[in-house]
């Protein structure tokens, strides 16, 4: 079903195969775990290299690293590498905005035009409708015109304009899309409200305070000690990542940091030591539509049911690499997960396997299926993230059938959970009010029926 539904911008390229070098001596069950899985997915050229951290109750489970910074020189991971982190980044535009804001320079209700010159189309629209992706601008990682700008130096303002030109893809408040915009955006309100750089002021309110050396602004040509080359899977082999100017994936994108810098981050953040108790609450709260739907990501953060765990976090993928940071509250349980390769096997692929190692994962309850099908089963059409999409739904005893058009056979999603909700994975399929409602975590979507 992530195949059919999820509908998000991939930044997946290439790279070389070989044989990364032996890993340290397995010491416990996890460790012995983790090094037969990188490994694997090393010997495989699904990935280059990784960090990853996992820890728990003040003490490193593991903290390794894998495979190769540099493919051409052989060069392994070093201590305390550092790569691009992509989204992960938005947690910190998320938390510079509620910092900001618990200090007065800015209220989330403020109508963010008060600080951004942008044509809305007389829409208003709130600082918080940027963090939680439910504005309705347009997306410019989803726009054709946007991947020849991304290799070439020109003023911020020239994406605004760019984005301008665009429909609005549902009214603020209706549906929820995941919009590398609306992060563009809040980054220039960060530098407005500050009075600082976007890079200067995360220094000066975070990085600098928590101790975090090596997290700084990516660049396309500083010498950066430490820092990985990034590639990209192909069933070819591993080939280096393409160009990309890192004027344009900015707040929503353009972080480079190291595992031991995230986690130190992740455990000052919901250690209190980032924000005061109101502004982490109001990060980490997820505010619903217009309609009441509920959502299940926050301001920069998923906030979700894992499996029977709460579940703070983020990834991030760009050109060459793949992130995830994950915080389970209940067990104390952080990871950071991060790989110089974007492909099928990335960051979020490790940190979910690795997680389980150490949780009880807690399947859905399924229930017997208890509906009159017929209202529910036909053709429903709605917009996702990148494009508009056409299901044929039908539901069974056995599970709940999903063809897309175009496709030509059907998943069977289970299981259903009552309600008339199935699930698949954490994602939710629920019949409501006519119409069937997506939920991905980081995008809300309706269908509604053909006739």
């Amino acid at each position: 079903m992530r195949r059919i539904l999820i509908a998000a911008i991939c930044l997946v390229l290439t790279g070389s195969a070989c044989k990364g070098p032996a890993p340290e001596a397995p010491t416990t069950p996890l460790t012995a775990f983790a090094d037969s899985l990188f490994q694997q997915a090393i010997d495989s050229s699904f990935i280059a290299g990784a960090s990853v951290i996992v820890h728990q109750e003040g003490k490193d489970l593991l903290n390794r690293s894998y495979g190769y910074a540099s493919l051409e020189l052989q060069a392994p991971i070093p201590e305390g590498a550092s790569f691009e982190i992509g989204s992960v980044t938005k947690q910190f535009t998320a938390a510079a905005i509620l910092k900001l804001a618990s200090e007065g320079a800015l209220s989330l209700d403020d109508d963010f035009t008060d600080y951004v010159p942008f044509e809305t189309g007389g829409r208003e629209i709130s600082i918080r409708r940027l963090l939680d992706h439910t504005s309705g601008i347009p997306g410019y990682t989803e726009m054709e015109e946007f991947w020849n700008l991304s290799i070439s130096v020109h003023p911020r303002d020239s994406l605004l304009r760019l984005v301008e030109t665009k429909p609005f893809l549902f009214e603020p408040g209706e549906l929820q899309i995941y919009n590398n915009t609306g992060y563009f955006l809040l980054g220039l309100i960060v530098e407005k409200a500050s009075g600082m750089d976007y890079e200067a002021y995360l220094d000066q309110a975070f990085f600098t305070p928590l101790g975090m050396d090596h997290t700084y602004y990516c660049s396309t040509e500083k010498v950066v000690p430490g820092k990985v080359y990034g590639y990209n899977y192909t069933p070819e082999g591993l080939q280096q990542k393409p160009y990309l100017v890192h004027t344009w994936p900015y707040a929503a994108g353009s972080l480079c940091s190291t595992a031991e810098d995230l986690l130190t981050w992740l455990k000052a953040l919901h250690g209190g030591k980032v924000l005061g108790p109101e502004a982490y609450q109001l990060l980490i709260s997820p505010e619903p539509l217009n309609d009441g739907s509920p959502l299940r990501y926050a301001k920069g953060l998923s906030v979700f049911n894992d499996f029977g765990h709460r579940h703070i976090g983020h990834g991030g993928g760009i050109h060459g690499f793949l992130s995830e940071t994950r915080y389970y509250p209940d067990s104390d349980l952080y990871v950071v997960s991060l790989v110089n390769t974007t492909g099928p096997k990335g960051a979020g692929y490790f940190a979910e396997e690795l997680a389980w190692q150490v949780l009880d994962k807690q399947d859905y309850p399924a229930v017997p299926f208890d509906l009159d099908p017929a209202p529910l089963t036909g053709t429903f059409r709605g917009v996702v993230r990148g494009r508009t999409l056409q299901v044929h739904f039908t539901p069974t005893d056995a599970g709940l059938l999903v063809l897309p058009e175009g496709e030509k056979e059907a998943d069977t999603l289970k299981p259903y959970i009552g309600d008339a909700t199935w699930m698949d994975g954490n994602n939710s399929l629920r019949f409501q009010n006519g119409a069937w409602r997506i939920d991905q975590i980081g995008g809300y979507y309706v269908l509604e029926r053909v006739e």
